[in-house]
């Protein structure tokens, strides 16, 4: 049976990418500081007044710029994909301003084991996991998709130009309608997948970043498992892992998008726009209605987003005093993020299970090789007139033996058989020509018949064979570095991790229980004492109702600035079109027009 799991929050995460030469050479200034233990990260305004406290985020966790990538995902990112591996539905997504380092994070370096990023740390972790485990037998499936100007592609399909549907199923939930999918044994063909996706992703140069994500691009990997329950029956698990890799949030003054950069851009913060408002509305409390059907990237994630899975958000943000505005949205993004409840639970015996339809396939197969060795154990009794007639029931009586023996020596024993036979006839100077005629027709047709059973065969087997292959079996050396020594090693470095977890939980528990028994363990000596001490607390809550007045007044001037921005990206839009209707009027006939119109649809 599913259960259901009580409702956990979203865990959310930040990292703080080091300075890049840009920043170094123009001078800014370092604007971030983050405290790893306690994990905080303040933001100082490098525009405000001297004695102005920096706004402080607390996370699950915050990394900064030495921050390693193999010690982010073992603290942060390992316990979910574990808990894919168990049949749960995961997600891991990457949002930031755009040349924050999301796709650093998500995909590294390729040929650098140091600086691998989520995705190729999965890879390993799914398959050592694999041959690890013992009496169980996995299915792996990687799909790749990218959301493009509010289009879904298929990014491993061989026809770029075709757009996808997204569809709902009661049981399912929401999918994405003939989206391609591979089977993968191996570390190396899950990583073949993601290079050939790779290479079809849109990117372009933008001020703020070289080589932009231009899309938000999603790796689906599909774990099926399936194992003896107590029941003596089998039963399957089905674990999905999303890997998110979000394009960045932009302004078009500082990235100078234009012409179709601009499109995209505009597609980009809409769809952003309408994770926000997602987001919003999971943790107000208040709102009736979701806007998950608003954009498609928030359609497919609806899951993801207060739904049935497990979920790790990673906000990456810059630490110069030129990015600050954006900084501080992307820290609040992800503070109001946190407070999302999703209902993860293990996903047992599905329907759709392709594993189940691959073991059905191979005992079906397996079932009639069986029957046709079956047919060929029997003895066949055939009559002969003439002298060679007793040989040839002998050798038929030895057929029972060959069943025992290897398929080719059977084939071939049967062959060098009916070819003696047809040899007896025809030295056979008893039988009448036409009789003697009869029977060698009859042998080269059994022969025939032999041929034709032989390639049978093994069509059969060659797909057994072949579906055997996609399942992976538990206990076999899939990834060769599976020792002792490498278990033992990571087991040391997952319980580091979750001490270091436990022990900033405890310190932010620590630090919020002090402020609130403060007051209770205070005792005064005397009635100036009280009076100072309250006087000082006076003032830090008047410094925090201050601090909370100023972020009403920077959130009412960012909210101004993005409607200008949007107003401003409108007003270039509809130039553009303008300039295109005017095109049109002017340099085609109306009779192209008409025809283009009647074959265009939308």
């Amino acid at each position: 049976m599913s259960k259901m799991k009580s409702a956990e929050t979203v865990k959310v995460v930040v990292r703080c990418r080091p300075m890049n030469e840009k920043e170094t050479s123009a001078r800014f200034d370092r604007v971030v500081s983050v405290d790893v233990k306690l994990g905080q990260i303040s933001v100082k305004n490098p525009r405000g007044m001297p004695n102005e406290l920096p706004k402080t985020f607390t996370f699950d966790s915050v990394y900064d710029w030495n921050s390693k990538q193999l010690e982010l995902y073992d603290e942060t990112f390992r316990p979910l994909v574990d808990s894919v591996l168990l049949g749960f539905n995961g997600t891991i997504f990457a949002y930031g301003q755009t040349g924050t380092g999301k796709t650093y994070t998500m995909e590294g370096v390729r040929n650098d084991p140091e600086r691998k990023g989520v995705i190729p740390n999965s890879f390993e972790h799914i398959f050592t996991h694999i041959s690890r485990s013992q009496n169980q037998q996995y299915l792996v499936r990687a799909s790749y998709l990218e959301i493009y100007q509010e289009e879904i592609r298929d990014l491993l399909s061989k026809d770029q130009a075709k757009r996808l549907e997204l569809k709902e199923r009661p049981d399912t939930g929401v999918y994405v309608k003939d989206l391609s999918s591979f089977v993968t044994k191996s570390v190396k063909e899950i990583e073949h997948v993601m290079n050939v996706g790779n290479q079809n992703r849109s990117v372009g140069a933008t001020n703020m970043n070289e080589h932009s994500s231009r899309s938000h691009a999603i790796f689906l990997i599909t774990i099926e498992c399936s194992e003896l329950g107590l029941d003596g029956e089998n039963h399957i698990r089905v674990g999905k892992l999303n890997l998110v890799d979000l394009a960045g949030s932009e302004r078009q003054t500082k990235t100078g998008a234009q012409g179709e950069r601009l499109k995209e851009a505009t597609k980009i913060n809409l769809s952003l726009s309408a994770l926000g408002n997602v987001i919003s509305a999971l943790v107000d409390g208040k709102s009736t209605h979701i806007p998950y059907r608003d954009s498609k990237l928030t359609r497919l994630l609806q899951d993801s987003l207060g739904g049935n899975a497990r979920t790790v958000m990673v906000a990456n943000v810059g630490p110069a005093s030129y990015n600050v505005e954006e900084t501080l949205t992307t820290l609040r993004y992800a503070n109001r993020a946190k407070n999302i409840k999703n209902k993860p639970k293990v996903n047992e015996d599905p329907k759709d299970a392709l594993l189940r339809e691959f073991q059905e396939e191979i005992a079906r197969l397996k079932a009639q090789l069986e029957k046709r060795s079956g047919k060929r154990s029997k003895k066949s009794q055939r009559r002969h007139v003439g002298e060679g007639g007793e040989e040839l029931d002998e050798e038929d009586e030895d057929e029972v033996e060959v069943d025992d023996k290897d398929d080719s020596d059977y084939w071939r024993e049967q062959q060098e058989k009916l070819e003696k036979e047809r040899k007896a006839i025809q030295e056979d100077h008893s039988l009448v020509a036409e009789e003697k005629l009869k029977l060698l027709k009859e042998k080269e047709r059994k022969m025939e018949d032999l041929k034709r059973e032989k390639e049978a065969s093994e069509m059969l087997s060659s797909k057994v064979k072949a579906m055997e292959s996609k399942l992976l079996v538990g206990g076999k050396n899939i990834v060769d570095h599976t020792n002792e020594q490498q278990k033992v090693l990571e087991q040391k470095r997952q319980e580091i991790a979750e001490q270091k977890r436990r022990e900033r939980e405890m310190q932010q528990q620590m630090d919020c229980r002090d402020e609130e028994t403060l007051e209770l363990k205070e005792t005064y000596s005397s009635l100036q004492q009280e009076v100072d001490i309250k006087t000082k607390k006076l003032k830090k809550l008047f410094a925090k109702l201050q601090a909370v007045k100023a972020e009403i007044h920077d959130l009412q001037e960012e909210h101004i600035k993005e409607r200008q921005e949007l107003e401003q990206t409108q007003n270039e839009l509809t130039r553009e079109l303008k300039l295109k209707h005017l095109i049109i009027e002017n340099f085609i006939p109306m009779e192209e027009k008409s025809k283009i119109t009647n074959r265009a649809f939308f």
